[in-house]
């Protein structure tokens, strides 16, 4: 019966448009009262939930996402991108993946990416004659590559979730190689849908001027390697990393490219306040939640549910693919991944199936469900900036979709994709 009360309040909750963050900590309260436990031990529980050192890293790399928008780096990102790639077939959708794919080495965030890529890409591919469902689309689905790539504060999520016993440099690493196949994956989809539709390119600006761009570009691209290269080598852990990302895009902002002013510096503090705010009220419910789950004993469940249908690996990785995609329809990333790592870990690992590698799955399944309807953040603010409706985006993304579950699949039944390059490193 508790776990009716946790689960059927939850989902009653969410099915009347409760925010997430007081859906999990609503249904948390209302199933220890129903258990006769003291009330205060979901607040203990999300006071711990947030209280963790490594979680530190996530509002400075948001504080320093937001940062390098207001401070001209991810305009010049953008420009060498279209220098580099602007002159295949549908330039401009080529130009948008490349660009979010560096932005999102800097940022990790796919929120942050779409808001700044998208803002800058979509009116620009509009003006070309470029549909705007075909920007969005490409916008859209090209920010989940942040979350795979170094600094993606959602490999910190996992990590933290998992009992703190998977290394976020290994996670870091993992994600790199997946993030470039969906990459390629997505500029092959837009050179394709291009093509169709009759998309023009943009003409090569010559050797020298991609050299300038690149040149232009270094100081917001050396913060990509500082932050892997740090992190992998040890000199500085996640979390230190993202106070060093803050200060060095603080400074390529204000001595380098002097386009941040003050009222741009304050108008970035509140933002990555609020954003944090939100971000850290949904992990501390998540994990209330969380410690219920375990305290029911929700895992152990788990497992036996599983070995019932299946004792394959590869249809258990099927049935885990199937669960999150469509979990991650009506949940956000963060309690998404904060929920289901405590429930699902245990089953893998009780199949074999490696800690990093099954990390990279469940981020590339989380992330597919940013651009899921009816909770897609992603897929939110990519129409927001278009200025067309979810329906519209809708209509058209389905080869996007199809490539992003194409690229979900080859990480999941090829393991050496995420665990290969790690493996050089140790």
């Amino acid at each position: 019966m508790e776990h009716l009360v946790l689960f059927g309040s939850f989902i009653l909750l969410m099915a009347i448009g409760t925010p997430i963050a007081f859906c999990l900590g609503i249904s948390s309260l209302a199933t220890v009262l129903y258990l006769g436990l003291p009330p205060i031990v979901v607040f203990q529980q999300l006071n711990s939930g947030i209280n963790v050192f490594a979680m530190m890293a996530i509002p400075f790399f948001i504080f320093a996402g937001d940062l390098m928008v207001r401070g001209g780096i991810a305009l010049r990102l953008i420009r060498f991108a279209a220098g580099l790639v602007g002159h295949l077939r549908g330039g401009l959708g080529q130009v948008n993946i490349v660009a979010s794919t560096l932005f999102g080495g800097i940022s990790g965030s796919a929120v942050a990416d779409a808001s700044a890529v998208g803002g800058l890409m979509i009116p620009q591919m509009a003006k070309r004659g470029y549909d705007r469902d075909y920007a969005v689309n490409v916008t859209v689905n090209a920010a989940i590559i942040a979350l795979m790539i170094p600094p993606s504060h959602n490999m910190i999520l996992y990590s933290i979730a998992a009992g703190g016993n998977v290394s976020v440099a290994d996670l870091f690493t993992a994600g790199i190689v997946p993030g470039l196949l969906l990459a390629l994956a997505l500029m092959v989809t837009a050179w394709w849908v291009a093509r169709r539709r009759g998309y023009p390119s943009e003409p090569f600006p010559g050797f020298a001027r991609l050299g300038f761009f690149f040149l232009s570009s270094l100081p917001g691209l050396l913060l990509i390697a500082i932050i892997f290269g740090g992190v992998r080598s040890g000199v500085f852990t996640a979390t230190e990393s993202s106070c060093i990302a803050v200060l060095y895009a603080l400074a390529v902002a204000v001595l380098v490219y002097r386009e941040l002013d003050w009222t741009g510096f304050v108008e970035a503090t509140l933002g990555a306040v609020r954003t944090t705010a939100m971000v850290l009220l949904v992990i501390g419910a998540a994990a209330s939640f969380g410690w219920l789950m375990s305290y029911l004993q929700v895992q152990q469940s788990a497992i036996g549910l599983i070995r019932s249908i299946s004792e394959d690996p590869i249809m258990v990785l099927l049935l885990i693919n199937l669960v999150l995609l469509f979990l991650g329809t009506f949940m956000d990333m963060a309690p998404m991944v904060i929920i289901c790592t405590p429930v699902l870990l245990p089953v893998v690992k009780a199949f074999g199936i490696d800690p990093v590698h099954f990390g990279v799955v469940m981020i590339l399944n989380a992330g597919i469900g940013l651009n899921t309807p009816p909770v897609g953040t992603v897929l939110f603010v990519g129409c927001a900036v278009g200025g067309i409706s979810i329906r519209q985006a809708m209509r058209t993304i389905w080869p996007f979709f199809g490539a992003s579950v194409a690229v979900l699949l080859l990480v999941t039944y090829v393991p050496a994709l995420s665990l290969w390059l790690p493996a050089q490193f140790r």
